[in-house]
């Protein structure tokens, strides 16, 4: 008797998020083929329901600029209509510091997500300290 492994990757579970591998160089107007790509991701690969996440690996972006800031806005924007989120792997330092000047926050792989303390806790008080 012989049985067929099941179907799929062997190391890769259900809980594994798809991958969107984006490269460079961008044109300014290039964003409407990686957000039709994201979209079937989330609507086919991305899990089901609510929070499905897409990991968009952006190392061969190359150099840092408006267009990748650009492309990833609307990747971002793209996704959370569609009721799902994205998370960047390998962004450079220089694209990360870019991200940041332009007020966009993203959750990076591999870095723990901030969030805000909970409220009723107090921060410590020194003896001394002048009352606010």
């Amino acid at each position: 008797m012989s049985c067929a492994p099941p179907p799929g990757l062997s190391l890769v579970d259900a809980m594994t998020p798809p991958v969107l591998v984006l490269s460079g160089p961008l044109a300014p107007g290039e964003v409407s083929g990686p957000c039709d790509a994201l979209r079937a991701l989330l609507d086919g690969g991305g899990g089901g329901g609510p929070g499905r996440v897409v990991v968009c690996d952006v190392a061969g972006l190359g150099p840092a600029g408006l267009a990748a800031v650009n492309l990833l806005a609307r990747l971002q924007l793209t996704a959370r209509r569609a009721g799902g989120r994205i998370r960047l792997r390998d962004p450079s330092p220089a694209l990360r510091a870019l991200l940041d000047l332009a007020g966009l926050r993203f959750e990076v792989e591999g870095q723990p997500e901030q969030r805000e303390p909970p409220r009723g806790v107090e921060e410590a008080v020194e003896p001394g300290d002048p009352a606010v």
